[in-house]
């Protein structure tokens, strides 16, 4: 019994009333994917069963003979309610009573072998809005994840462990990168703060490129749950960042160019913002490496072209009007530092204590 189905049984009991009649609210999918196609097997309560067949008596289910009478009717329920990639259709094999947890157990297989993202879904009983499927995912000898589904809840992809699995993680998770460059205002305006003094192609490259390792490794380390400070800290962090490579800018001398290792620092506390980004999109624990490295490719992929813009603005700007290079600096970092500013009082004041 996996570690899902015994926490279900253990809410159940502990949540259930001695008047109560209702079954435990919960459904079991296993799933066995493997070139030849998918295994499953679906465990339902008799109850709900019953109720989804309109028969009076969950308990004649556990009889044999009398389940296998109502195995074609129960399927015909219970396929419109699994979700499978498209092209892909069951095939309902055998119908078992499981006496001992006044449950039935269906097992079905699809001929076709699965895509290398498979997208998935199901809520078996849908006149409950408590019911709850969970869902096993099984391939190469071993369980790769787990799911929730309620009543609202998406469908999930997993993404199999072969090389056409990495080819879609990649394809998945490099646009996000990228797109999440390009939609976050602070991490933009950081850029846009490294570049202002300008330099050469190489030099503007080695800054993000430092920025880059500084964020993946607190990204990872954040992913693995290894390091995983709160939001209340982080976010203003990335502010106070800000203002000062703004300020920086403003103070600097004609001494050694120090850009690339603040870009490396700053990076570290930027990829507390970033994990929690890619929290919310959803690490698929199967290819966890492969996403983590696809998203982290994107975001330097999003920041080469942010740099490749506004580097190459700048510098055509500096060559047609060279006395407005000092004053576009001031200025822009001028801007940088009141933006940061603003982002500073706001998060303090907005999630105080992580709320």
């Amino acid at each position: 019994m996996n570690i899902l189905r015994q926490i279900a049984w253990l809410l159940a009991l502990v949540c259930a009333a001695p008047v109560a009649a209702h079954p435990v609210p919960y459904s079991y999918v296993d799933l066995t994917l493997s070139d030849g196609g998918v295994a499953g097997k679906v465990t339902v309560h008799d109850a709900d069963a019953a109720y989804a067949l309109g028969l009076p008596a969950p308990a004649r289910l556990r009889d044999p003979a009398y389940a296998t009478a109502q195995f074609a009717p129960l399927a015909a329920i219970l396929a419109p309610r699994i979700q499978l990639p498209p092209g892909e259709r069951i095939e309902w094999q055998q119908i078992a009573p499981a006496a001992d947890d006044n449950a039935l157990i269906l097992r079905f297989r699809v001929a076709q072998a699965p895509p290398a993202a498979f997208v998935f879904r199901a809520h078996l009983f849908t006149h409950d809005p408590l019911h709850q499927t969970f869902v096993n995912v099984y391939e190469q000898g071993a369980l790769r994840q787990q799911w929730i589904f309620g009543a609202q809840a998406p469908a999930k992809t997993y993404y199999r462990g072969t090389t056409a699995g990495a080819v879609e993680v990649m394809k998945t998770f490099i646009p996000s990168g990228a797109w999440h460059i390009l939609i976050g205002p602070d991490h933009l305006l950081f850029l846009f703060a490294l570049l202002l003094l300008g330099g050469g192609w190489r030099q503007l490259v080695r800054i993000v490129t430092a920025f880059t390792i500084g964020h993946s490794i607190t990204l990872t380390l954040a992913a693995l749950d290894i390091v995983n400070p709160p939001a209340a800290y982080v976010e203003p962090g990335i502010a106070l960042t800000i203002i000062i490579v703004g300020a920086d800018n403003l103070l600097r001398g004609e001494g050694k160019d120090l850009r690339p290792w603040a870009a490396l620092a700053f990076g570290l506390v930027h990829g507390f913002g970033f994990a929690n980004v890619l929290r919310e999109f959803g690490l698929p624990q199967e290819a966890l490496g492969w996403s983590l490295f696809s998203f982290n490719i994107g975001v330097e992929l999003g920041q080469l072209s942010v740099v490749l813009v506004v580097a190459g603005l700048l510098a055509a700007i500096r060559r047609r009007y060279p006395a407005a290079g000092k004053p576009i600096t001031i200025a822009g970092s001028l801007v940088v530092i009141a933006a940061g500013l603003y982002w500073f009082v706001e998060r303090t004041m907005i999630i105080p204590g992580g709320n």
